[in-house]
């Protein structure tokens, strides 16, 4: 075989080999009949365990002789050199070796030594586009994050849809995932396909579980006596949720006891209370109950399904999860993540690997890092969940507005809105018009998608799709047709970014020499520079990286703020860097979203102009350039506004000292916390740290619109 054709695993073309061969309806000992090998050798070959030579395999596939071992042989013959190779048995192989043909021509014509300096910058950012393109494109692992506030029913929703169901005692089916009224997760769970059923997590850090600990500690040796007036009463009283304090307790052999006394009325008996007057010290008390979680002995990260166990497969999941999401398993940590395996397709998406995220719930701040990362990554499809009287529920809305706030393009298909109907809501939908009851279900969910849409207008998101899907009456297959398609629309929009480089690409292959359309280049240049000229300024904004985190810190719970504080400002439901990374994108759209969408309008007139028709792709090209590095502005502003600040607070312990030693003095706590944060951001130090931000801001604009001009003929 050839250098290229070598780079191909032997057990990726045994695979594929062997799927050609089955989908042919051939069985091994007849395809080795007639291609004269033994059956013991084509089986080596298809298990990868023996090289094949050119020769064998193109005979082989011959004697299939079907369009897909055709496909197969055009496939082994290809070379690739500008872009990666994609697996054999990728759906859009002929799409990325157009690509790559395009890419290649491209590459010679730049390499020319008399190629001008404006066509060669075209040239390049053409092959840099089909590189981006073919990249969304080659990878198959797509997330599917669903997103709600607590006790939505995002988990039951995901069992019921993937059929991760085992029967109960009385025949009815039970989600996998442990269900209750909200707050039961204790973390982030991923279910993904694999070669058996088990669980595996990511553990919580020592000193991440020690300061939980102490947390908890300060709730139980305190009680309410200290109880603040804002959000204190609520379910996060003690700092830390209800679900990492239920499962504290159950690792230190603290779980709350309750019984029936004489009278019939329940009793809860709280063990940490009589550990507490034993160990009153904070300290004490922190070293006894970490000492009876023994975490040395929790260093198991995995567990797989075992028949010795005397349980059904997914009966044996649910209560091995249940074990470790509540702490009660003896080898098992705190998780931080748990990821759920199972020997089945979780969703019918052909050609694609796709992992279902049951974020962890909303509980009041929706702005959270680890929420709000799925609707920005090209490959995560963020399912906003809500119940259906609500619907569009507040959070969906917050986290939807926050993300175009941020600059987030392609949130039309990147996110989805599902609706959650218990039974009866939908045929209690009425008809605005006619004031009529809806007669069925489906009528009903018509009804509450006009409304949403609606609803979605002043965000400029009327399109978003939205799904219904009713766990305890629907079909699993409704909700299952509805996210797939969504993955759909995702990967079609990958190929029709990588088609539009393509046909640009094309286009300027074929008209580069011609004089007639280097004119009307240069006069389509002139109108671009002029554009670039006159926007070359970056507008002052008045708004500070801060704002978001004061903003959050008036929403949070007083005692989310205060866990928070007593990280140094990072925790999960409310990180200071990563509040101060979203103020400082925040700024950057702000100055320049008007401009950047002025320039695509700016484009799309002069594309539509029958005098720019040969100018075309590089007007198309300018305004894909400018939007490229647009993003990447704001990527870098929002990772030097997390970067930069951490570091800052981080090597200013007077001001952590000053923000802890606020709490327990009396309402107001949140207030104080506030006036502490902006009296900190109010410093000449962090000022200039602001003024550097905004320096990089002008930096990358003028980079932004250099990468415009320089695609530009001399003369415009």
């Amino acid at each position: 075989m050839s250098e290229q054709e070598s780079t191909i695993n032997p057990a990726e073309l045994g695979r594929y080999l062997m799927l050609v061969r089955d989908r042919a309806g051939l069985k091994q000992a007849e395809l080795a009949r007639r291609v004269s090998l033994s059956a013991a050798v084509l089986s080596r070959i298809e298990s990868g365990e023996r090289q094949v030579t050119l020769q064998e395999l193109q005979d082989i596939l011959d004697q299939i002789a079907t369009p897909e071992a055709g496909a197969l042989s055009e496939a082994l013959q290809r070379e690739w050199r500008v872009l990666p190779r994609p697996n054999l048995d990728h759906p859009d192989q002929g799409l990325l070796w157009e690509a790559e043909r395009v890419a290649r021509d491209l590459a010679e014509l730049r390499d020319q030594p008399d190629t001008p300096q404006a066509f060669e910058r075209r040239l390049s950012e053409y092959i840099e586009e089909l590189k981006r393109g073919a990249s969304l494109i080659l990878k198959r692992d797509h997330q599917v994050a669903l997103i709600g506030s607590i006790g939505v029913g995002k988990s039951t929703a995901i069992c019921r849809m993937t059929g991760l169901e085992t029967p109960r005692e009385d025949g009815s089916p039970a989600p996998v995932l442990e269900v209750g009224g909200g707050g039961i997760t204790i973390c982030e769970v991923h279910l993904r396909s694999g070669p058996e059923y088990g669980v595996i997590i990511e553990p919580r850090g020592d000193d991440e579980i020690r300061q939980d600990v102490a947390d908890l500690a300060e709730y139980i040796l305190k009680g309410s006596a200290q109880a603040e007036d804002e959000g204190s009463g609520g379910s996060e009283s003690q700092g830390i949720s209800k679900e990492v304090a239920r499962a504290l307790r159950n690792m230190a052999g603290l779980a709350l006891k309750r019984s029936k006394g004489p009278d019939g009325k329940r009793a809860v008996i709280d063990p940490a209370n009589d550990l507490a007057e034993e160990f009153p010290s904070p300290r004490e008390f922190v070293v006894e109950v970490l000492s009876r979680m023994e975490l040395h002995r929790r260093d198991r990260r995995d567990i797989w399904y075992d028949e010795a166990s005397g349980k059904a497969p997914r009966a044996w999941l649910k209560d091995t999860f249940s074990a470790i999401n509540n702490g009660r398993h003896p080898e098992f940590t705190l998780p931080k993540r748990i990821e759920v395996v199972v020997p089945d397709s979780l969703f019918k998406a052909s050609d694609l690997t796709v992992r279902i995220i049951d974020t962890k719930g909303i509980d009041r701040t929706a702005a959270r890092e680890d929420i709000e990362v799925h609707l920005d990554d090209p490959h995560t499809l963020a399912v906003l969940c809500s119940t259906f009287n609500n619907a569009p529920a507040a959070e969906a809305r917050l986290l939807l507005e926050r993300a175009k706030e941020a600059g987030v393009r392609g949130l039309e298909t990147n996110a989805a809105l599902l609706v959650l109907p218990r039974p009866g809501e939908a045929l209690a939908m009425k008809d605005d018009a006619t004031g009529s009851p809806a007669e069925d279900a489906e009528e009903g969910y018509e009804l509450k998608a006009e409304q949403i849409e609606l609803a979605l207008q002043p965000l400029g998101l009327q399109t978003l799709a939205v799904g219904f899907y009713n766990a305890n009456e629907d079909l699993a297959t409704r909700a299952q047709e509805f996210l797939v398609g969504r993955l759909a629309a995702i990967r079609d929009a990958f190929r029709a970014r990588i088609q539009g480089a393509i046909e640009g690409a094309r286009a300027l292959l074929a008209n580069h020499g011609e004089e007639r359309v280097r004119a009307v280049l240069r006069e389509a240049g002139k109108s671009l520079n002029t554009w670039a000229e006159l926007h070359a300024a970056v507008p002052p904004v008045h708004a500070h990286v801060q704002d978001s985190l004061l903003e959050q810190i008036q929403i949070a719970y007083a005692a989310t703020v205060r866990a928070s504080i007593n990280r140094e400002g990072e925790w999960t439901n409310l990180s200071y860097s990563y509040q101060i990374g979203y103020g400082a994108r925040r700024i950057a759209v702000l100055a320049l979203h008007k401009a950047v969408e002025a320039f695509i309008g700016h484009c799309k007139i002069m594309a539509a102009t029958p005098g720019y028709a040969e100018a075309a792709d590089l007007i198309t090209q300018a305004q894909r350039v400018l939007t490229a590095a647009y993003e990447e502005l704001l990527r870098k502003a929002q990772l030097m506004g997390q970067t930069v600040f951490k570091a800052a607070l981080k090597s200013d312990p007077v001001f952590w000292r000053q923000c802890v030693g606020e709490w327990g003095q009396g309402p107001g706590y949140k207030d104080r916390i506030a006036k502490h944060n902006r009296d900190w951001f109010a410093d000449a130090a962090r000022d200039s740290l602001e003024k550097q931000l905004k320096a990089l801001i002008e930096r990358e604009w003028a980079r932004a619109l250099h990468s415009v001009t320089a695609l530009l003929e001399p003369g415009a």
